[in-house]
């Protein structure tokens, strides 16, 4: 249970450092001019600093780690309606341009996320009965679609220039797919499967950082023009979203096997 805990807690951390990351920079972007806006980056700030203080001693089973993170996914469901009402308000309302070219309606999801598994590294934790492996594995599986989702509309914008572009909206989705059949009890082969998916899901997350960071040394100025570049180019804390929810989709598989054994 203490390796599923700290899977989960990393996991936490990895998303509220890339929500901690993106909103400051997009909000920055905005100026903003919301005093709503400062509410991410602080509160993701927060979480992030809980979640590795979980990862490092998942033992702690401190109240004030389970209100961060409470508020947390609050401030996610929060920062979703923002984003919606942007949109909406957009000119022409709800149309392909306002949806690609708005607030990002999937992003504040991110830290609600996050929330969510590090109340769930604390039950788990706490006990092992605290949280069924099947709920978490069911919870990362949509995690996985939502953030492919949303790669695939920030990637079709870029046209796909990039065959790599592809890799996000095909391999998370049947990762997502095998973690759903394990959680439904297929048996190993299906756990064995969504093991090796998610593993390659956690090194996409990597590399896209990676292929993000290229895209920003090809802009004019490359990374000596880092002040705008970094806010006008692909965005660096997003692919780690990935390797946090293939992480926290290891963990429900730990959780599956353990309850099988017992």
């Amino acid at each position: 249970m203490k390796r599923a805990a700290r899977l989960l807690n990393t996991a936490s951390a990895i998303l509220t450092s890339g929500v901690a990351a993106d909103s400051t920079a997009e909000h920055y972007r905005a100026g903003f001019h919301n005093p709503v806006m400062f509410a991410a980056p602080v509160v993701s700030s927060i979480a992030f600093t809980t979640a590795v203080a979980g990862a490092a001693d998942p033992a702690r089973r401190p109240m004030v780690g389970r209100l961060v993170f409470t508020a947390s996914m609050l401030t996610g469901l929060v920062g979703l309606a923002f984003h919606l009402i942007n949109v909406s308000r957009r000119p022409g309302g709800w149309n392909s341009s306002s949806v690609f070219y708005g607030a990002p309606m999937a992003a504040p999801l991110g830290v609600t996320m996050a929330g969510a598994l590090g109340l769930a590294a604390s039950r788990v934790a706490a006990s092992s009965d605290g949280i069924d492996g099947r709920t978490l594995g069911s919870l990362a599986a949509i995690g996985l679609i939502g953030t492919s989702v949303e790669a695939a509309v920030l990637h079709f914008r870029g046209a796909f220039h990039n065959p790599f572009m592809y890799a996000p909206v095909m391999l998370p989705p049947v990762a997502a797919a095998a973690l759903a059949a394990a959680s439904l009890g297929r048996g190993r082969r299906a756990r064995r499967a969504a093991r090796t998916l998610l593993g390659m899901t956690s090194v996409l997350g990597v590399a896209g950082t990676a292929f993000h960071a290229w895209g920003i040394h090809r802009r004019m100025g490359g990374w000596r023009n880092w002040s705008q570049n970094l806010l006008a180019g692909p965005p660096l804390p997003a692919p780690p979203a990935f390797t946090g929810l293939a992480f926290a989709g290891l963990a429900a598989l730990d959780l599956l096997h353990s309850g099988r054994r017992s």
